[in-house]
């Protein structure tokens, strides 16, 4: 199947652009219930699938060994911002397990978080892996290898145990053959997995509703998810899309972005999961698309739309801050009722 069109871009009264893409409703018990374009598309999930990532963490019990909070379990789910609230706590784990952030294999970037570049700049400080946005992610992948008295240096290579684990992990969470799943090299380092649109959805449909997980599986879920929507701050930071969401949502949805336009949410109250994928993987389009959908599934009201209106239909400026234009989501779930995993 095609893309199907899902954001058009005006500029004045004018279709610029468009972005197309593709949609995935599914829910707990594993049936495809809504879509647009290609649910079946394989898709790198990138960091939508941080909070999948981060289920060894606890069920290894390297969280309790080490005490992690809820907001550092929360941290482990991130694609943070690099702000001191993000950055002191990595620190305080790391401290905790006594290695240096050296230890961290995620490399460097310029922080999401202008203000704390320009500090690092005006006072002279080094760029470290600390503020990589997915320094929280790598925290608890050396937490649970030093848990398991397993090598650091290499901690972040396809065949060290941790990532074992979490291939492991996200196969039975999406129910999705671990030698179907198409692996690459993430931005940060670790592996990056493609899976169909419809099973990332399913992931995320049964992190919502954890029942068909086991009781230690769904225990481990329910603290991740917990933690997550109880300090959203944590997973992007001030003014962020997917804390803005969670917090806009009061408890009901867990959402995660990915990079090159993946996003991925869990809606506690019906158990469905949503996998969006903008095809041309530009992010100016997904949230549009996220809300969009969320409307028309009825798990986010009129209030809430509008108070999200600067991502749910953005403004187009120019370089004098004018207002010149607007994305405008443009598409409409259909309904499709199949079941995407075998019953046992």
């Amino acid at each position: 199947m095609q893309p199907i069109k899902l954001v058009d871009v005006y500029r004045s009264e004018n279709l610029e652009s468009s972005h197309f893409g593709h949609v995935a409703v599914v829910n707990s018990e594993g049936e495809l219930l809504y879509s647009v374009g290609d649910p079946h598309r394989v898709t790198y999930a990138r960091s939508s699938v941080k909070p999948l990532q981060a289920i060894p963490i606890v069920e290894t019990g390297a969280a309790d060994q080490y005490e992690m909070t809820d907001q550092e379990l929360s941290l482990c789910c991130a694609s943070h911002s690099g702000e001191s609230q993000h950055t002191d706590r990595v620190l305080s784990m790391l401290k905790r397990v006594g290695v240096e952030v050296s230890s961290l294999q995620c490399g460097t970037h310029i922080p999401h978080a202008h203000d704390t570049y320009k500090n690092l700049i005006s006072s002279g400080k080094d760029l470290t892996p600390l503020y990589n946005n997915c320094s929280g992610k790598h925290a608890g992948m050396l937490i649970t290898a030093i848990h398991h008295h397993e090598t650091l240096e290499d901690y972040y290579l396809p065949t060290h145990p941790v990532q074992q684990r979490i291939i492991q992990v996200i196969s039975e969470v999406t129910d999705y053959p671990m030698e179907k799943i198409k692996t690459g090299v993430d931005g940060c380092g670790v592996p990056v997995h493609a899976l169909p649109l419809e099973r990332l959805a399913y992931g995320f449909a049964r992190m919502a509703h954890p029942h068909s997980l086991g009781s230690k599986r769904a225990e481990a879920v329910k603290r991740i998810t917990a933690a997550m929507i109880k300090h959203p701050e944590m997973v992007g930071g001030t003014g962020r899309f997917c804390t803005q969401l969670m917090r806009t949502a009061k408890g009901r949805l867990l959402g995660k972005a990915g990079a090159e336009a993946v996003y991925l949410i869990g809606d506690k109250e019906t158990g469905m999961g949503i996998a969006i994928k903008i095809e041309d993987g530009n992010g100016r389009a997904v949230y549009p698309a996220v809300l969009e959908t969320l409307r028309q599934l009825g798990m986010m009201s009129q209030d809430q739309l509008h108070h999200l209106q600067h991502h749910y239909r953005p403004a187009l400026k120019n370089a004098r801050n004018e207002h010149v234009g607007e994305l405008v989501p443009s598409f409409t779930l259909q309904k499709c009722k199949s079941t995407i995993v075998n019953k046992k």
